[in-house]
C-alpha cells in the first residue's frame, strides 16, 4: 500500500529526469525505501540488485557503514563554508590525495557540483589560459563523435547526442566533432587519431581543446576503443599547443581497471574531469584537476579579466568532502583495484554466454564495464525498455542505452550477485 500512497503524490509533483512522463501511465515507479549494499529495497520489502551503481555513481554499496560514519563525524564539526577566502581540512586533504593519485602534473584542484558543471570549469579555464597568454582566437572545441559530456548548454555543446543536437541547436556553442575509434583495435585508435592531426594541421590556431571521454563513451552506448588513441591524442595536442581535457566522470575511479583511465595510456591531460564516484555515491561534488602551468596564466597583480571567472555556492563542501576522502580510504586500505581485476574477471567470463544468442551483436568489457549489444532493433520497438522490465520483475536493475545492455556494478559485488544479474539478462534478451 506505502508503494502505491508514495507513487501517486510523486506524479502529482515530480519531473522525473531522462524520462517521458507519459510512461508512467503504465510503467510503475518504484519507491526505494531504503538500501544496504547492492540491494535496494522498496517499501513492500522487494529487493533489487543496483547493477547500475545508481547511475555510475557508487562505489562501495549503498549505506556503506564506514562512509556513513566519516559523514557524521564531519556532521557534527562543519558542514559548510564559503571556499572564497574560506578553507577548511577536509578539502584541503582531499585536494593533496588527488593531487598525489591522479597523472604526474595535475598540481591544483577546482572544485564545483556535478559532472556537467566540472566540465563547464574546463572549458572556461582552456579558453581563459589561452585568453591570458594572448590567444584570444582559441575558441572552438572539439569533441569526439558520438560523445557525451553533460546537459548544461558548454557541455551539451561539446556532446554528440544527436537528440540533445536537434532539440536544442539554436542555444549551443559552435564546436567541432571528430573521428573516434570505430572499434577497439590499434588501427582505429591510429585513423581517428590522423583525422584529428588533420583537423589540428588547418585550424589549430582556433583550437582551445579537444574534450574526450578516455576508453568508454557512457552514454555513447558504451562504445570503447584502444589506449593508443589517448597516447596519439596527448602527442597532437602538445604539437599544436590545443589542451587536452579528460572526461573521467564515468570512467574515473576504479572502472577501467585503474584508478583513473588515462593511466591505462600513461598519459597525463592538461585538465582532467572527476565527479560520479567522487564521493562513492553519497553526495554530489565534482573537481577538475590542472598543472600548475596552467594555473599560473591566471597568477597575478590584481586584473579583474584575468582571473578565473567561476563559482559555484556549495563549492568544496566539507560534507561531501568528507564522502570523498572517505572513499579514498577505502581504495587504499582496501586494495580496491587489485580486487575490481578478480571481479571485472568473472564478469568477463558470465558475459561470453551472451554470444550463444542470435539478437546479439557483439559483447565487449573495459575493467569493471561490461557490455552487450543487441542487433536488429529499431528505435521505435524500445527495446531496452523490455529488457528493462524483465530485470525488474525478477530484482535486478539495470538501464539499457537503447539496445545496448550494459553491467556497472558496485565493487562489492559477489560472483553470485553477478551471477543473478547477468543470468536475469540473458533471459531478457534470450526471449524477447
Amino acid at each position: 500500500m506505502k508503494n502505491e500512497q508514495l507513487k501517486n503524490r510523486d506524479l502529482k509533483v515530480l519531473w522525473h529526469p531522462c524520462t517521458q512522463m507519459k510512461d508512467h501511465e503504465t510503467l510503475p515507479l518504484i519507491p526505494i525505501k531504503k538500501a544496504h549494499g547492492v540491494y535496494l529495497e522498496d517499501f513492500e520489502g522487494n529487493k533489487y540488485i543496483d547493477a547500475i551503481s545508481s547511475w555510475w555513481v557508487n562505489m562501495f554499496g549503498h549505506t556503506n557503514k564506514y562512509i556513513n560514519d566519516k559523514i557524521k563525524e564531519q556532521l557534527d564539526t562543519l558542514e559548510h563554508v564559503i571556499l572564497a577566502g574560506f578553507t577548511h581540512e577536509q578539502v584541503v586533504l582531499l585536494s593533496e590525495r588527488l593531487v598525489r593519485l591522479t597523472p604526474k602534473g595535475l598540481d591544483k584542484c577546482f572544485y564545483s557540483d556535478n559532472g556537467s558543471s566540472a566540465v563547464e570549469v574546463a572549458l572556461k579555464m582552456s579558453y581563459h589560459a589561452h585568453l591570458n597568454d594572448g590567444n584570444g582566437d582559441k575558441n572552438i572545441f572539439v569533441s569526439l563523435k558520438n560523445s557525451y559530456h553533460g546537459e548544461t548548454i558548454g557541455a551539451l555543446s561539446v556532446g554528440d547526442v544527436e537528440l540533445y543536437k536537434d532539440t536544442y541547436k539554436p542555444l549551443l556553442l559552435q564546436t567541432i566533432q571528430t573521428a573516434v575509434p570505430k572499434d577497439m583495435s590499434v588501427k582505429s585508435a591510429k585513423d581517428a587519431a590522423l583525422k584529428f592531426e588533420e583537423l589540428c594541421r588547418e585550424k589549430a590556431s582556433e583550437i582551445s581543446a579537444i574534450i574526450l571521454e578516455p576508453l568508454i563513451q557512457g552514454a555513447g552506448y558504451m562504445h570503447m576503443y584502444h589506449p593508443k588513441f589517448l597516447v596519439l591524442i596527448r602527442e597532437i595536442c602538445t604539437k599544436y599547443n590545443v589542451h587536452l581535457i579528460a572526461d573521467e566522470v564515468m570512467v574515473g575511479f576504479g572502472r577501467t581497471g585503474k584508478l583513473f583511465a588515462c593511466e591505462v595510456a600513461n598519459i597525463t591531460p592538461d585538465f582532467i574531469v572527476l565527479s560520479k564516484g567522487l564521493t562513492g555515491g553519497y553526495l554530489p561534488l565534482s573537481v577538475v584537476l590542472t598543472s600548475d602551468e596552467i594555473y599560473a596564466k591566471f597568477y597575478c597583480d590584481y586584473n579583474e579579466h584575468k582571473a578565473f571567472l567561476h563559482s559555484h555556492s556549495y563549492t568544496g563542501n566539507a560534507l561531501a568532502c568528507a564522502a570523498a576522502n572517505a572513499t579514498l580510504d577505502i581504495f587504499q586500505n582496501d586494495n580496491i583495484i587489485e580486487k575490481n581485476k578478480k571481479i571485472a574477471k568473472y564478469m568477463g567470463e558470465k558475459l561470453e554466454k551472451f554470444t550463444e544468442l542470435k539478437n546479439v551483436a557483439e559483447i565487449r568489457q573495459t575493467g569493471m564495464v561490461c557490455v552487450v549489444e543487441l542487433k536488429g532493433y529499431n528505435p521505435k520497438d524500445r527495446i531496452g525498455l523490455k529488457v528493462y522490465q524483465h530485470c525488474l520483475k525478477n530484482g535486478v536493475l539495470i538501464r539499457p542505452l537503447g539496445h545496448v545492455v550494459y553491467f556497472m556494478p558496485p565493487y562489492i559485488i559477489t560472483n553470485e550477485e553477478i551471477d543473478k544479474v547477468m543470468d536475469t539478462a540473458y533471459e531478457a534478451i534470450r526471449n524477447i
